[in-house]
């Protein structure tokens, strides 16, 4: 069994948001921890980052949502952690007017290749990210991509509980990816 490290956005992800049902629900899932979930420092979330993947005893799957897709962009194109891949959930577009600005230093994130595999799932009326701007992400990113129905941001106004599709889809990203090599370069 895969080992998965959830990336909330800002706000942490409360009670009834899918990232945390699951934690709660199945062993394997730990949190990364940066010092301030409502007024995120880039830097700070990478170094929280680093430290939860080094605590891994295996190479994580990275479970991202939100803000935290924009983590991970900046994250790989400075650490040279081994993950065994990224599922990124509503990422969201720095220049829309929806986005927070307290969440400013999160904002150009690079457009490199990832070093590892990437699947973003994304909803056709995110009000923080376009279709259009998603696709692109997926594009620079090398990432596939899942476009669900009307699902809002994918969090947990959204309604979804436990957001069954969303387990089976980060199931079959996980066997895509096993047996894929895991760069350590970056």
């Amino acid at each position: 069994m895969a080992s998965y490290i959830t990336l909330p956005g800002i706000g942490g992800s409360g009670s009834t948001h899918w990232q945390t049902v699951w934690e709660s629900a199945e062993t394997g899932f730990s949190r990364f921890k940066p010092a301030d979930w409502d007024s995120p420092n880039l830097e700070d979330w990478i170094q929280a980052l680093d430290r939860e993947i080094a605590a891994s005893a295996t190479a994580p799957i990275l479970v991202a949502h939100s803000l935290a897709c924009l983590l991970v962009a900046h994250w790989q194109a400075r650490s040279s952690k081994p993950i065994a891949g990224a599922f990124l959930v509503a990422v969201p577009d720095p220049t829309s007017t929806a986005f927070p600005g307290a969440a400013s230093g999160f904002a150009n994130p690079p457009l490199s290749r990832f070093r590892f595999p990437s699947q973003i799932v994304a909803s056709t009326d995110d009000p923080y990210g376009s279709p259009d701007y998603v696709r692109d992400r997926a594009e620079h990113w090398g990432s596939s991509i899942v476009e669900l129905g009307a699902l809002g941001h994918i969090n947990g106004a959204s309604g979804l509980g436990s957001w069954p599709q969303g387990r089976r889809l980060l199931s079959d990203f996980e066997s895509n990816i096993s047996g894929s090599p895991i760069s350590t370069t970056g």
